[in-house]
């Protein structure tokens, strides 16, 4: 078994907005502190439909990045890495698509949907069609357990599970491999061995899970085991072949949606954003001029919050008493919509204040985020080798 690892990432599509934040970037800083995570700049995904219009990706990037680490991801905890500085990522994309079959990218959710609201592109290629394989690669690339999404993306883990679950069958059943296997299990020593031999049989005969659960913490535990070894009795135990992509699963976030200005979801498609690192001033401006519930044209006019853009805001920046007041005042005309605003206004300046300050040293000098993106493909480009090396070896392409 592989230790537990988080992979995430995002394309550079420029500066980032409050929804980035409250949606994905909140979720990260908390991960660093539970796993170790990489948080990949996908600069490749973002020529799958931006192919055409290249001039921006680099100012991106660092903006970007820079984002990142006002936000509050640590690269002290955290590996944060340019994908296409890392080429092993095309090469497993490759590999893996040797044995994929095509209908799995032709079913990938990603692929219609995008294909009918990018219908003014023309997608019709061989990069777009494989982002899913892409995708794939970058979370198998680092044996990457543990892939944060929300539920709508659980299908593109999916397709991910299904690609590592079919390499490992054509690839994991080595020449001699069960010769290997009880050689290993010889390794482990006689008193281990035996119960290791007599959890595997009570899982494979009788299907007793929690035999399986002890043999796979037995050789956790056991320190005079090679890697190979490690995974040939994972695999031994299970039935199957040595495993050398593991299954990712999906680590289910519960991050709330931000509305925008006009009360939609905040995104640049819409033009309703707040960047993290905008202006107070800005702010001040857009939050003011945010449209209200549309029954409340004079300031006497009582009003329903339900029907106000300002008051999903106030669902993310306000305390209960604050909502109260909100709900009251805005019922009774006791509070008008300037008023109203405020809170908000004072609660999205209070939220950008330490990240305005964490981005100012990398505004002032770039090379310090540069360094550290260098620092981070370097250490993603080390669990790159290993990985490639083992899949280079089960598929016969590791010549001496």
């Amino acid at each position: 078994m592989f230790p537990d690892r988080v992979l995430s990432g995002m394309r550079p599509t420029g500066k980032l907005h409050l929804g980035h934040y409250h949606g994905v970037l909140k979720n990260w800083v908390q991960l660093q502190s539970e796993y170790p995570c990489l948080f990949m700049v996908a600069d490749w995904h973002a020529l799958t439909t931006n192919y055409d219009d290249v001039a921006v990706i680099e100012k991106n990037v660092w903006d970007m990045v820079i984002d990142w680490i006002a936000a509050g991801v640590d690269p002290a905890q955290a590996t944060i890495f340019i994908q296409s500085r890392v080429p092993e990522h095309a090469e497993l994309q490759l590999l893996l698509s040797m044995i994929t079959p095509l209908s799995w990218l032709e079913r990938a959710p990603s692929y219609k949907d995008q294909i009918e609201k990018l219908s003014h592109k023309d997608l019709d290629t061989f990069g777009f069609l494989g982002y899913p394989m892409l995708q794939a690669a970058d979370i198998l690339l680092y044996r990457s357990n543990l892939v944060p999404v929300g539920e709508d993306q659980v299908p593109h883990i999916e397709i991910t599970r299904e690609v590592a679950r079919r390499f490992n069958h054509v690839f994991g059943k080595e020449l001699g491999f069960v010769e290997k296997a009880e050689a290993a299990v010889k390794k482990i020593g006689g008193k281990k061995g035996k119960l290791y031999d007599g959890l595997r049989t009570r899982y494979q005969q009788d299907g007793d899970v929690e035999a399986l659960e002890a043999a796979r913490s037995l050789l956790q535990e056991t320190q005079n085991l090679s890697h190979g070894d490690r995974e040939r009795l994972f695999g031994y135990l299970e039935g199957g072949g040595k495993m050398i992509l593991p299954e990712a699963q999906p680590l289910l976030t519960d991050a709330p949606r931000l509305a925008g200005l006009d009360g939609q979801k905040m995104s640049k498609s819409y033009g309703n954003t707040i960047n993290l690192r905008e202006t107070a001033d800005s702010v001040v401006k857009k939050i003011k001029q945010m449209p209200t519930d549309p029954a409340r044209a004079r300031r006497a006019d009582a009003g329903d919050p339900e029907r106000c853009p300002v008051w999903k805001l106030h669902q993310v920046y306000s305390d209960a008493p604050l909502q109260k007041w909100v709900v009251e005042g805005c019922k009774s005309a006791g509070i008008g919509c300037l008023e109203c605003k405020q809170p908000v206004i004072d609660g999205i300046l209070a939220e950008q204040k330490p990240m305005l300050e964490r981005a100012q040293p990398y505004l002032e000098d770039l090379t310090l985020v540069k360094s550290i993106v260098a620092d981070g493909c370097e250490r993603a480009r080390d669990l790159a080798r290993d990985t490639m090396r083992d899949v280079r070896e089960a598929m016969g392409l590791a010549y001496s």
